[in-house]
């Protein structure tokens, strides 16, 4: 063991200042690695000299190995003090084994062993990892949460990253499934579903700070720069009528539910899939309401305060008054068309290229000029395997739109059918907004006898008309002047980021229903779900840099095979002997643990002795 200096520096008194940690070396494959066992603060308050400090190290190394006392006459009463009070604090953190080094040989009635109170720790301490990683213990200690509250925090906070449920199941996932609490130090016994719908809404009121902090964080964690962000909105809906809401509204599901009333979602992340900001809006928001709100957010950012990012966003938010608001503040966007261009030709100074998809399918990719004087940039992207969806897609629509008018025609020819002008006439308008995309494809014509009664239709396809020509066909617009197509499409590609965030949010995070009844309530179920994707996002993000790119759940289902069991046996002197241990990570989990340069374990061994019960006769005489 060695005490290893660490220079950090005070922005606001200008001024660095050394910290010391308690270290150990060990080799992991061929490389000389650290493990920190405790921070020792600044031990020049305590200590004059290097070789006390030295001095320090190796008694703290003598007390956790168990070795002998020093003679009375070389003990330094302030080392001895400095080493008895760190001895403690390792003791109560269980950063280390103390009787690692030991040979602890025992006698043991075999029959009598036992294993019990088996409990899931990988995904857990993997997540109280990056929780710790991304800082946020420092955050609340600094808006002075009490230790209790952080460790509930934490607590809640990983158990919705793994498992994500109702307040109610969480409790009694992390009192019978769980060993959660034995690494954030929260008594498992406390737990209500009571007291984790109050650090949910505690958490909510930090919302705004903690998001910016956490946005800073990662942004010098991992050294990243914010060149590219990308701004979506989602819905979830309601499991419940809502009746008092003030957010929670009818409007456009994203899950077909068109009976339950909805809230919006929007989030800005960087193409890292980091979070940079998000709001929550009333459920009958139109996307392309939100932008001037989320703008204004984000030049408030301290982060953007030099530069602003490309924004890449749908077509749904790109309206014309949106990209003009993204224009004024100096924003570069790149986004969808939201209309095919009529009047274009191709650049003369690009060369159209050809590339590939994840499946080998072509995209044609050509830069074009058109005369429309908003002077931005348009792409032209044909997709190979789009043609084919909507091709497929197209024929679907154009059969049960052809179906449609052959029911109306039936009912118009058959007794009792409906035949009044005016009525079939409805009828066709109905269809026609059913199916908005192919009707224009078609000439319906109606015959009557001129007494407002129809007595036929006739529905054919209009000439030179053919959809599938313009299938697979969309372009691409940009304020960028750029000439490289491949560069171009690299910057929209990257949305799919954004997709994957959702799904995990919404999917991975059950974010979709919201089963609470106030909004209040519903806020801090959300903003819950976002805390625990910050850590579903750091850990995806260094696996992905060492090129382990599997799904989240995928992941907490490797770590879930890691478990703590306690192992009981009786001795010869009958003592039980209880020993609390971590199961080897298998390969799998071992690989996530070495890749993320992370502790393998949250603690080596815990042991305890139980003596035997002293039996004595009453004395009756």
């Amino acid at each position: 063991m060695f005490i290893k200096p660490l220079t950090k520096y005070n922005k606001k008194i200008d001024e660095h200042y050394t910290v010391y940690q308690l270290c150990e070396s060990y080799r992991l494959d061929g490389r000389v690695r650290h493990h920190i066992i405790i921070g020792l603060g600044k031990l020049e308050e305590k200590l004059q000299t290097v070789e006390q400090i030295k001095r320090l190290g190796k008694r703290i190394e003598e007390k956790l190995k168990g070795q002998n006392q020093l003679p009375l006459d070389n003990v330094d009463e302030k080392i001895e003090l400095l080493a008895n009070y760190y001895y403690g604090e390792i003791k109560k953190k269980r950063s280390y084994d103390i009787i690692k080094n030991k040979k602890d040989w025992q006698t043991v009635d075999l029959s009598t062993l036992k294993n019990k109170d088996v409990r899931e720790v990988g995904a857990e301490w993997l997540c109280k990892q990056a929780f710790d990683q991304l800082g946020i213990t420092d955050f609340l200690h600094n808006k002075n949460w009490p230790e209790e509250n952080i460790s509930l925090a934490s607590t809640h906070i990983i158990s919705r990253a793994i498992y994500p449920a109702s307040e109610l199941k969480t409790v009694s996932f992390i009192k019978d499934n769980s060993s959660v609490c034995e690494i954030t130090g929260y008594d498992k016994n406390k737990i209500t579903k009571d007291k984790l719908y109050k650090i949910s809404h505690d958490l909510y009121s930090v919302k705004d700070e903690l998001e910016n902090y956490l946005s800073k964080r990662t942004n010098e964690l991992f050294d990243l720069e914010d060149k590219i962000i990308l701004y979506d909105l989602t819905n979830t809906y309601f499991e419940g009528r809502m009746k008092n809401s003030k957010l929670a509204k009818f409007g456009r599901s994203k899950e077909k539910r068109k009976d339950a009333k909805l809230i919006v979602l929007a989030v800005v992340i960087n193409r890292e899939g980091f979070l940079k900001y998000s709001n929550i809006f009333e459920g009958n928001m139109t996307d392309s309401k939100t932008l001037e709100t989320i703008v204004d957010a984000l030049s408030n950012q301290t982060s953007f305060a030099d530069r602003n990012p490309i924004v890449v966003i749908d077509a749904g938010i790109a309206t014309d008054e949106n990209l003009k608001l993204l224009k004024n503040k100096h924003y570069n966007y790149m986004c969808v068309s939201r209309s095919n261009l009529k009047e274009y030709y191709a650049d003369t100074d690009c060369i159209p290229v050809e590339i590939k998809d994840k499946r080998n399918q072509p995209i044609e990719l050509m830069k074009v000029k058109t005369d429309k004087e908003n002077g931005d940039n348009y792409l032209w992207v044909k997709s190979k395997a789009k043609a084919l969806k909507e091709n497929s897609m197209n024929g679907l629509l154009s059969q049960r739109f052809e179906e449609g008018i052959q029911s109306i025609s039936e009912g118009i020819n058959k007794k009792g059918g409906t035949k009044k002008l005016d009525k079939v006439y409805e009828r066709i308008g109905r269809l026609k907004q059913k199916y908005p995309s192919v009707h224009k494809y078609y000439d319906i014509t109606v015959n009557d006898k001129g007494n407002g009664a129809a007595t036929g239709i006739l529905c054919k396809h209009k000439k030179g008309e053919d959809p599938d020509k313009k299938a697979g066909i969309y372009f691409l617009r940009t304020t960028l002047d750029e000439n490289d197509e491949k560069t171009l499409w690299s910057i929209y590609n990257i949305i799919r980021e954004i997709e994957y965030t959702f799904r995990v949010l919404k999917t991975d995070l059950d974010l979709r229903p919201v089963y609470h009844k106030t909004d209040n309530a519903s806020m801090a179920h959300l903003h819950l779900g976002i805390l625990a994707y910050w850590l579903v996002a750091t850990i995806r993000y260094q696996l992905k840099q060492k090129g382990y790119k599997h799904e989240w759940r995928e992941i907490v289902r490797v770590m879930n095979t890691q478990k703590c069991v306690t192992t009981t046996v009786k001795n010869i002197k009958e003592e039980i002997i209880s020993v609390r241990q971590c199961t080897e990570p298998i390969k799998q989990a071992k690989q996530i643990y070495d890749l993320m340069n992370y502790k393998p374990a949250p603690f080596y061994r815990k042991k305890s002795v139980v003596l035997p019960e002293e039996i004595f006769k009453n004395n009756t005489s």
